[in-house]
């Protein structure tokens, strides 16, 4: 199996174009200041994570940014530091303002010559408008949880994206999904038959950080640490083209 066998890049956002871990622990510094401990920045993550993915299972179609909110005022309460809603409906409100990670513009830039680009994220179509003027190319296809409504690891979300591809004429087997999320993404993958990339950004750090971690651990058919090393496996595939 080679890069060049496939014609579409779909891609999770959240995780694998954007530094999410680095946006949400800077949102949340002004909750974290306050609470009754001083808490590790993957402790402060995985808590997000636990309470993001027990809210998604709940009200699946609550948009992110309104979902987001619930996690911020779940976390206060849990750390002992209750905060006023505005507060936390201003945390939701910040997934637009988290960055890119530094190798997302460049390596999309180079992909773009060479597939058609798809977003399916676990996000709302607002909080992505504004996340998508950061990351430097036209997508052929953006697909939210707010289309969907569902939230991945559902498979609703995947049916959804082979429904979408087929209206454009494109053929499962001709996608890639790349994702950093083994939760998200690789393990409905797997079920539904996509062929995946791990972007396993968390290569050096280890553990999951943000995502939770799944029952069991799916197969991937290619991972890179970062985007870079994806467009440049790609590059040396196509004799340096």
């Amino acid at each position: 199996m080679r890069l060049k066998d496939f014609k579409v890049l779909t891609f999770d956002c959240y995780g694998t174009l954007i530094d999410w871990e680095s946006g949400m622990a800077a949102a949340l510094k002004p909750l974290t200041d306050r609470a009754k401990r001083p808490l590790a920045r993957d402790e402060v993550l995985a808590a997000h994570a636990r309470h993001e993915s027990s809210q998604q299972a709940q009200t699946p179609t609550r948009p992110y940014r309104d979902l987001l909110a619930i996690v911020h005022k779940r976390l206060a309460e849990e750390w002992g530091a209750p905060v006023p809603w505005p507060e936390s409906v201003a945390y939701g409100r910040s997934v637009g303002d988290w960055p890119a990670f530094a190798d997302t513009v460049e390596a999309l830039r180079y992909l773009k010559q060479h597939y058609k680009l798809v977003i399916l994220s676990n996000v709302d179509n607002e909080s992505f408008a504004r996340t998508n003027e950061r990351l430097g190319v036209t997508f052929d296809a953006i697909i939210t949880a707010e289309d969907v409504g569902a939230y991945k690891p559902s498979l609703a979300n995947f049916e959804y994206l082979i429904d979408k591809l087929g209206v454009m004429g494109i053929d499962m087997d001709d996608v890639l999904h790349t994702a950093e999320s083994l939760f998200h993404d690789h393990g409905p993958a797997n079920k539904i038959g996509l062929a995946s990339c791990w972007i396993h950004r968390r290569a050096e750090t280890g553990g999951f950080g943000a995502t939770m971690q799944p029952a069991e651990m799916p197969h991937t058919d290619f991972r890179f640490t970062s985007m870079a090393a994806l467009a440049e496996a790609h590059r040396k595939e196509s004799g340096g083209a």
